[in-house]
C-alpha cells in the first residue's frame, strides 16, 4: 500500500477569501460614501466639499485675473464682465483672490485636522492607559488645559512666530485635539476595558495594536464629528484670527484676509463683503454637517449595508484562516483510497 503524502487543495478559494479580506477598505469606502450620498444634506456636503477642492486645486494654475493686478480706475467696482464678483480697495479682482484663498483655507483645514487628530488620540490613549498614574494624571492635564481660550494660545504664539499660518494650526490643533480627547475618552475607556481587548492583551498584542485595531474603530463615529466641527472651526477661526493680525499674513490670499480688507467699509461696499461671508458660512454648515451624516454612515450599527460588509469580511478572514491549502494530507485516510492502493499494489 502506498503512503504517498499529495497536497490536496481547493482550487481558488484561499485566493477569493484572501482578495476579499485586502481589498475589504476599498469596499467599505464605497459603502460609506454611497450611504452619505443617499441623504439629502449628504449630496448638499459632498458637492460643497468637492466643488472647494476643485476650485482649490484649479486656482493653481489659473485664476480669470492675476492676484497681483491692480487697476486704480476700477476701485470697489460692482461685477461685471471682467470682474465677476468686483474689485476690491486696491482694484484687484475679488473673485481671483477668493479662488486663491480656497487653497490657504484648506491647507489649514487639513494640517489643522490632522494636528488635533494625532494629539488628541495621543492624550486618548494616555487617558485609557492601564498605568493608573498615567491615566489619571492625564485626565488632569486635559481638563486643566481645555480651559485656555484658542485665541489665547495664537497670541501667545504669535510674539515669536508673527503673523502666519502655523499660528493657526498649531493653536486650533492643540485646542481641538483637546476637546477631541475630552469627548471620545468616555467611549474609548469603554473600548479598552471589553472584554475582546483583554484578549488580545491576554495573547501579546501590545499597546500600539490594541489602540490601532480596537479602540479607534470603536470610536470612530465620535472622531467622525469632532474632526469635522474642528475643520469648521478652523475656517473660522482663520477668518477671525487673520482679521486680528495674528493669522494669514498680509499678501497671502485666503478667505478671511478678502474680509478683514473689506469690513471696515461694509456700509458703503457691501458686496465685497457678501462674497467671502458667504463662502465661510457655507463651508463651515457643510462641515458640520458632513460630521454628522459621516459618524451614522461608518457606525455599523447605524449603517446595515457597512454591518453586513463587516460581518462578510470577518467570515471570509476566517476562511482564509482555516484554509486547508497549504497543508499536506495523506492519501491514505480514506477506505476507497486504501483499496485502490491495494489494488494497484496488487496489479504491481
Amino acid at each position: 500500500m502506498s503512503n504517498t503524502m499529495r497536497k490536496v487543495r481547493s482550487p481558488g478559494a484561499g485566493e477569493t477569501a484572501a482578495h476579499t479580506v485586502t481589498h475589504k477598505p476599498l469596499r467599505r469606502f464605497s459603502i460609506v460614501l454611497q450611504s452619505i450620498w443617499r441623504r439629502g444634506e449628504g449630496k448638499f456636503t459632498l458637492i460643497v466639499l468637492a466643488l472647494w477642492l476643485a476650485v482649490a486645486l484649479v486656482s493653481l494654475v489659473w485664476t480669470p485675473q492675476s492676484l497681483w493686478t491692480t487697476d486704480g480706475y476700477h476701485v470697489w467696482a460692482k461685477p461685471s464682465a471682467s470682474h465677476w464678483l468686483g474689485t476690491d480697495g486696491t482694484g484687484a479682482d475679488v473673485f481671483s483672490w477668493l479662488m486663491a484663498g480656497s487653497r490657504t483655507n484648506l491647507l489649514i483645514v487639513v494640517l489643522t485636522v490632522a494636528l488635533s487628530a494625532v494629539w488628541g488620540l495621543a492624550l486618548v490613549a494616555a487617558m485609557v492607559a492601564r498605568t493608573p498614574a498615567l491615566a489619571g494624571t492625564s485626565v488632569v492635564v486635559v481638563d486643566a488645559l481645555i480651559s485656555i481660550p484658542t485665541v489665547l494660545i495664537a497670541l501667545i504664539l504669535a510674539v515669536p512666530l508673527g503673523a502666519s499660518i502655523a499660528v493657526i494650526v498649531v493653536a486650533c490643533g492643540f485646542g481641538y485635539g483637546l476637546n477631541l480627547a475630552r469627548v471620545a475618552r468616555p467611549a474609548a475607556l469603554l473600548a479598552a476595558r471589553s472584554a475582546y481587548v483583554e484578549s488580545a492583551r491576554a495573547n501579546g498584542a501590545s499597546g500600539w495594536r490594541v489602540l490601532v485595531s480596537h479602540i479607534i474603530p470603536n470610536i470612530l463615529p465620535v472622531l467622525a464629528v469632532q474632526l469635522s466641527l474642528s475643520a469648521g472651526t478652523a475656517v473660522l477661526a482663520e477668518s477671525g484670527l487673520t482679521y486680528l493680525g495674528i493669522g494669514v499674513p498680509s499678501g497671502v490670499p485666503s478667505w478671511g484676509h478678502s474680509l478683514a480688507t473689506s469690513v471696515k467699509l461694509i456700509n458703503v461696499f457691501p458686496l465685497t463683503v457678501l462674497w467671502p461671508g458667504l463662502i465661510v458660512t457655507v463651508v463651515v454648515v457643510a462641515l458640520n454637517v458632513f460630521g454628522d451624516v459621516l459618524r451614522d454612515a461608518v457606525d455599523p450599527v447605524a449603517n446595515p449595508a457597512l454591518r453586513q460588509a463587516v460581518a462578510q469580511s470577518a467570515g471570509a478572514a476566517d476562511n482564509a484562516i482555516a484554509d486547508p491549502s497549504a497543508v499536506p494530507v495523506a492519501r491514505n485516510t480514506g477506505v476507497a483510497e486504501i483499496a485502490e492502493d491495494d489494488g494497484e499494489g496488487a496489479e504491481r
